[in-house]
């Protein structure tokens, strides 16, 4: 697409939300059921593109993708109706006789920049909010997952005029294209180095918008944690998707005298989920580009590798893999992995722990494995983060019920469940004042205004 025909493809979008085909509930509801069939009825495709993608298992695709969607779906359409009620405000002394509401309604244009490590779950969750708040939609899939990115064109270009929602696919000068556009919201998914420029590009506009960014996610385990059912936790929130996960953990703060005891059950939790040869295992996955392999590859050398390390440039792949001997200033701790490579830190008493996290940019999960009460809530209260488990990994991101988002530089915003709906909606409050009668003493020309507001108005 050239920016002349993006120009006009947002316009276009402008002028159908101005007729305001989106806004009645009637007309979400139906274009948000047309749009769960529509996806039930792609499942198969689905799972097979996310297979030419990432190699993702049909399981994996399922609970991390597809059946988030779902779940989404059915949540916003069990509740759009209760949400959409504009809400009643008190009224305060100094205006009596009037009444306040505060009324939800859409921005109208939002574009969606989505990502390729969950490229459905991470396109179409942002989407069922801005449809379900009545906005119109621009979606941008990204060009490293190009089956998914296609198949998305396909179903919702099947289901939607591109006035309603359009999908426009390409590499990253389509996104900076997008970016010049007068858009009423964005909403992006990604990196915090992309995140900063999409924030310029809204400065620019004064267009709000919503990022998903990243981060260095911390994994504590503490003393008392009960070792394996926690390796096994951990297995599954650091390689899902082969460790490309925004909110996968990061890097290991374990407790001193458990150290060892950990990195033998997480040894056997691997063996037993990935097989002991996990490179030849058809299930998991692989590195989404040459490119991401290298930058990964490179970490190997950064440290003493515990077990794992192997690769097969072949196929991207690299094996879950634990390393210790590594400092703060090493690279493999100075950006987000973003892959199947996990540095082990020690620690002796939690407040160390608490430090180390507190010194460095606010991470976007946290996980924290224990049994006392007492760690949990120093924890919890003395570090700044998006989101986060205790005693598991990842499993705060898939319920509708818990808004997902970052903080600082994880991100800014949120959403998923009522948060969605919140995000992609504007709150306009109203004040409707009474014609009864008026009140008097706020006038300049009141001989007593000021007294009266000093009583009604007093510290």
């Amino acid at each position: 697409m050239s920016n002349d025909t993006m120009t006009k493809l947002i316009q276009k979008q402008k002028h159908f939300y101005s007729t305001g085909a989106t806004r009645p509930y009637e007309e979400r509801l139906r274009q948000l059921k047309r749009l769960k069939g529509a996806l039930v009825a792609y499942e198969k495709q689905i799972i097979s593109a996310l297979k030419q993608d990432l190699n993702k298992s049909e399981l994996e695709s399922f609970s991390t993708e597809i059946g988030i969607v779902y779940e989404e779906l059915s949540f916003t359409v069990k509740h759009l109706h209760s949400w959409m009620k504009p809400k009643k405000a008190k009224t305060a002394l100094t205006h009596i006789g009037s009444k306040g509401r505060i009324i939800p309604e859409p921005y109208g244009t939002a574009l969606i920049i989505a990502p390729w490590n969950y490229p459905y779950q991470l396109a179409v969750s942002p989407l069922i909010g801005a449809l379900a708040a009545g906005n119109t939609v621009v979606l941008k899939p990204s060009e490293l997952s190009p089956a998914t990115s296609a198949l998305l064109a396909e179903i919702l270009g099947s289901l939607f005029d591109e006035e309603y929602v359009a999908v426009v696919q390409g590499g990253p000068e389509v996104s900076q294209e997008l970016l010049d556009q007068a858009v009423d919201y964005i909403f992006f998914t990604g990196s915090v180095h992309v995140g900063k420029i999409v924030m310029q590009a809204a400065a620019k506009r004064l267009i709000p918008l919503t990022l998903e960014l990243g981060g260095k996610s911390p994994c504590i385990v503490h003393a008392d944690a009960p070792l394996k059912l926690t390796a096994q936790r951990l297995v599954f929130g650091k390689f899902t998707n082969a460790g490309q996960t925004c909110i996968a953990p990061d890097y290991l703060l374990v407790h001193r005298s458990v150290k060892n005891e950990l990195i033998a059950h997480i040894r056997e939790a691997v063996a037993e989920f990935y097989g002991a040869e996990p490179l030849s295992n058809a299930a998991y996955g692989r590195i989404v580009s040459e490119r991401h392999f290298r930058r990964l590859a490179s970490f190997l050398q950064d440290g003493n590798i515990l077990f794992g390390g192997q690769t097969a440039p072949d196929r991207l792949v690299i094996e879950p893999t634990l390393m210790d001997q590594v400092t703060w200033d090493t690279p493999v701790m100075q950006e987000e992995i973003f892959g199947p490579i996990l540095p082990v830190l020690e620690y002796d008493h939690i407040q160390e722990a608490i430090d180390m996290i507190n010194e460095r940019p606010k991470p976007l999960a946290l996980y924290l494995f224990t049994k006392e009460p007492e760690i949990e809530e120093m924890v919890v209260g003395s570090v700044s983060y998006g989101g986060g488990c205790i005693n598991d990994t990842l499993m705060h991101i898939a319920t509708p019920h818990l808004p997902f988002g970052g903080v600082g530089e994880s991100g800014m915003g949120a959403y998923h469940g009522r948060g969605s709906f919140d995000t992609f909606t504007h709150y306009k409050s109203v004040l409707k004042q009474t014609n009864l009668f008026d009140i008097k003493f706020r006038y300049p020309s009141s001989k007593n205004g000021l007294k009266i507001m000093r009583k009604l108005m007093k510290p």
